[in-house]
């Protein structure tokens, strides 16, 4: 089972990219989508059902703002669109799809780099968000665009970078004690290396000198770890400021 994770920074714009034939090329059973930016009836959805997939929506309330979305080949047994609060619901920034044995979640963080307002705005998102998975018994797997990067290894500037948004010692903390609920983070654990990244700035040729930040993740519980085959970053896919990330499972 092949499941997919990417922020597109809008579908309307990926589609037009080519987005399509590489989807249908890479074939995943399952893929995550953040930042859709656009409401059903903004883009032709049913291209999805084409190929294959049951197409979950989750669209922001306001008009080309955030939205998440799951495709999955496999017909999951519950759809559930947010997770219950409406503050941040509104936003579109959670989907989750149960199977037999496992729940994946799509996931769009909060970014705090506007200022003081969206970053307390994130910190509360954490905190319910935390409560949520926290009360979650079945094993669950969380992908999407989490906007921290949880150590050092995980930006290429560390230092210039510690009182940035998405670097914050509090979120590293969120990140820490998420992953002590019994959850691993799969890329990191099975990938030590440096320079690994999943964003990079369109300024100043970021990506082409490599000056990322790993704010994508495959989150896994820890009963699902034996079930992994392979966790990768796909850096050489462009329809976006960010890259596909790979999670491959028995």
């Amino acid at each position: 089972m092949k499941i997919y994770s990417y922020n597109i920074n809008g579908i309307r714009a990926v589609i037009k990219k080519g987005f399509i034939n590489w989807l249908k090329n890479e074939n995943p059973d399952v893929i995550c989508l953040q930042e859709i930016k656009a409401f059903k009836i903004q883009f032709d959805y049913k291209v999805f059902e084409q190929l294959g997939y049951y197409a979950y929506w989750n669209s922001a309330e306001k008009k080309g703002y955030s939205g998440v979305a799951i495709l999955s080949k496999i017909k999951p047994k519950n759809i559930t669109f947010g997770f219950g609060n409406n503050k941040f619901d509104s936003e579109g920034r959670f989907l989750r799809v149960d199977y037999n044995k496992f729940s994946i979640c799509s996931i769009y963080f909060p970014s705090g780099t506007s200022g003081e307002i969206r970053q307390n705005y994130k910190m509360k998102f954490l905190y319910e968000l935390y409560e949520y998975i926290k009360a979650e018994k079945k094993p669950l797997i969380l992908s999407g665009d989490f906007n921290i990067c949880h150590n050092a290894i995980d930006i290429h500037d560390p230092i210039g970078n510690k009182k940035s948004s998405g670097f914050l010692p509090e979120e590293r903390e969120w990140m820490t004690q998420l992953l002590k609920l019994g959850f691993i983070d799969i890329f990191r654990k099975n990938n030590p290396t440096p320079h690994n990244y999943t964003w990079w700035s369109y300024r100043s040729m970021a990506k082409l000198r490599n000056k990322g930040w790993r704010i994508d993740y495959h989150i896994i519980s820890k009963s699902l770890e034996t079930s992994v085959k392979k966790a990768c970053i796909l850096k050489d896919v462009n329809f976006s400021d960010h890259c596909p990330i790979l999670l491959e499972i028995n």
